[in-house]
């Protein structure tokens, strides 16, 4: 594992790798004008812990290629980092206007994957708060019984990869009311996508196709023209080719009416991500007809980490 710390100036990157280096046993990198050596060096040791403070974007985006990278950025108040400065106000402001209000320095830190905040100012307890906290996340991202990560940390699961791919699916609804996605697999293969919105060739429902949805109205939902995720992703796969053992991903639970569908489909396991209203009777049907429902909510990207 590649850790990459960027931060704003004075908030504290050295004394997180140095967290890095004396309580988790990663090696320091430095900085070197020569990217391609420290990127070959980093490539050769991908097995062990290296930490790097970085604050180019040149090296970085030469490093974020390999899937072994995670980037944390830090920041804290100005009245935190003013104190870390030891200088004088108008100083410190000048040289903060200098560093972080340029291009490269902002395009840096918004890649990072965690995104520290120091809210607490109390500098007696800041490098412990910082351990713990970095603690915590290697935890997730490493295995539970060895401190050397073989596998990419933020390589997703099956079940965050297809609800990932759902979620996806979703940006592309035209419904008015909500966006939602599915996705249908068996054996880690994808069979078929969906999301919500009205029939092909009718209006789409947020240019006025669906007067139910377009009227704002919660109720009367047997005269809504829109398709959902779930019937449109089993209408293009259909019964054959759905076949045994497979899984619906959505990132809504299906409603009553998918959920017969489901059923009459042959879907043997519904996973999604957020509730819907309709959940009880939902989850009756489905697991009347024998199908295992589990709800599954994967980790937000940037993760942010306050301090």
């Amino acid at each position: 594992m590649l850790v990459v710390i960027s931060g704003t100036k004075y908030s504290g990157v050295e004394r997180v790798v140095d967290i890095f280096v004396d309580d988790f046993g990663f090696e320091s990198l430095s900085q070197i004008d020569n990217h391609d050596l420290l990127l070959d060096y980093c490539t050769k040791n991908y097995t062990r812990n290296l930490v790097l403070g970085c604050n180019s974007l040149e090296l970085y985006l030469k490093l974020e290629k390999r899937p072994f990278l995670i980037h944390l950025s830090l920041d804290g108040s100005l009245g935190l980092r003013l104190r870390n400065s030891g200088l004088n106000m108008d100083e410190f402001i000048k040289e903060v206007d200098n560093e972080e209000f340029k291009d490269e320095k902002i395009q840096l830190m918004e890649r990072s994957h965690f995104k520290f905040k120091i809210i607490n100012d109390d500098v007696t307890t800041l490098t412990k708060r910082l351990k713990d906290n970095i603690e915590n996340q290697l935890r997730v991202l490493q295995s539970q019984d060895s401190l050397t990560l073989t596998n990419p940390p933020l390589r997703p699961d099956w079940d965050t990869y297809f609800m990932k791919l759902a979620t996806l699916a979703a940006s592309r609804s035209n419904c008015m009311k909500r966006r939602v996605g599915c996705v249908i697999v068996r054996e880690c293969r994808v069979i078929a996508t969906g999301y919500n919105g009205t029939p092909r060739h009718l209006t789409n429902c947020f240019h006025g196709g669906c007067p139910r949805c377009n009227d704002g109205d919660s109720k009367n939902l047997h005269t809504c023209l829109c398709l959902h995720a779930e019937e449109n992703a089993l209408l293009e796969a259909g019964r054959d080719r759905i076949g045994t053992n497979a899984t619906l991903y959505c990132d809504t639970c299906p409603c009553l009416t998918c959920s017969v569908k489901i059923v009459q489909t042959g879907i043997t396991e519904v996973v999604y991500s957020q509730s819907y209203r309709m959940d009880d009777a939902s989850f009756k049907v489905l697991r009347e007809a024998g199908i295992h429902v589990r709800q599954f909510s994967f980790r937000e990207e940037p993760m942010l980490v306050f301090i």
